[in-house]
């Protein structure tokens, strides 16, 4: 049996912790504000991933620490940094490995299609640039480090741009507005595929300093829309792409940097994950099941 500790308490995290536990692990789950838990061999524990001390402490004799902590959208440049800061200097007080939740933003408006995990990255966004560097900051570690890049969400309570613009109108039957280009391609990664990349990727026994991508299912918006909308047994009278002014108006605008991703196709290479850790993609339908759980009906 081996003791983790999973920093953050979000869809992932809690799916990371919960994969872990049920293995017979000892594994315990850090945020600043943890409630109840029913999960097995899992300890919540309230810490404050930017007090490297106070983390440290926590993590004393843990195997590996899974950065899964999430900054306020609009708050990243800012907020960010003293949470990977802290993490990675918790991790090599005790000599734990360190695995870094991340994402494709890092990779820039200009990068070659489909993304390979072993492109540099070359940032276009400030949410990208935040990302490179948290990246850069565990990759400078003195412990081993990993970071899992994950497309965009879906699964449940995911926080994602379909389930914060797209979703509410699809569950109420309204006409339904996005960003974007509605027919490009795109990749979605389920949150429980996440956790399962994150646990395997502190397996990996080859060499460490890379990052990994979670295999994900392709749809475009308006594909995703309306399969999610049938699901329901809805019928989606209108499906639109919002336009900028209509993004700037309405407040939007942590989306309007990031709109590049749905302008065309995106699409991932997932192979190595897929090949060295064993991850495959759940269907697109499980994932919009497990979205929409609490919204089916019987």
């Amino acid at each position: 049996m081996s003791f983790y500790v999973v920093v953050g308490a979000g869809p992932v995290g809690r799916e990371t912790a919960r994969l872990l536990g049920e293995e017979g692990h000892d594994v315990v789950l850090t945020s600043r504000s943890v409630g109840s838990n029913a999960l097995r061999n899992v300890r919540p524990m309230q810490a404050d991933a930017t007090d490297a001390s106070e983390l440290a402490r926590v993590c004393q004799g843990a195997d590996a620490i899974f950065m899964c902590a999430m900054a306020t959208y609009h708050r990243w440049p800012t907020d960010f940094f003293p949470i990977i800061d802290g993490t990675v200097r918790a991790a090599e007080a005790v000599g734990a490995k360190l695995i870094v939740l991340g994402n494709l933003y890092g990779y820039g408006e200009n990068a070659d299609s489909p993304l390979r995990s072993d492109l540099s990255l070359d940032p276009t966004s400030k949410k990208g640039t935040a990302r490179t560097i948290m990246w850069q900051r565990a990759a400078r570690a003195d412990v081993p480090a990993i970071e899992v890049r994950s497309s965009d969400y879906l699964g449940h309570s995911a926080i994602s741009y379909f389930s914060l613009v797209a979703l509410p109108s699809i569950i109420e039957g309204k006409p339904t507005a996005f960003i974007g280009n509605l027919d490009a391609t795109h990749a979605w990664a389920f949150t429980k595929d996440v956790a399962k990349t994150l646990v395997a990727a502190s397996r990996f026994t080859g060499e460490w300093g890379r990052a990994f991508h979670v295999p994900s299912q392709y749809a475009s918006p308006r594909e995703l829309i309306q399969k999610t909308a049938a699901m329901l047994r809805q019928e989606v009278s209108e499906i639109r792409s919002y336009s900028i002014a209509e993004m700037e108006a309405l407040g939007m605008h942590e989306l309007i940097e990031m709109s590049y991703l749905f302008e065309n196709p995106l699409l991932v290479d997932s192979s190595d994950a897929e090949v060295l850790l064993g991850i495959k993609a759940s269907s697109l339908e499980v994932m919009i099941a497990d979205t929409l759980r609490d919204h089916l009906r019987a």
